[in-house]
């Protein structure tokens, strides 16, 4: 991914509440624009690295069900 978009991503949601964030995520999901596909990337991965080891467990628990319906 390309640094300048991947930076801009994480700027543009910089200081968001909880509430703004999940606006965000839904917005993403709902749309299904390619567009809005590397934000969530992004997301996953701040969220994956301030993640400990059982909740990274969890979400691929969570991600090995949601791929196996």
């Amino acid at each position: 991914m390309d640094l300048n978009l991947r930076n801009a991503i994480i700027s543009n949601v910089s200081g968001n509440s909880q509430e703004e964030l999940e606006a965000t995520i839904k917005d993403a999901i709902e749309s299904k624009e390619e567009k809005m596909l590397p934000g969530l990337g992004v997301l996953f991965e701040i969220i994956w690295e301030h993640s400990n080891r059982e909740d990274q467990e969890e979400m691929l628990s969570t991600l090995e069900q949601g791929l196996s319906n």
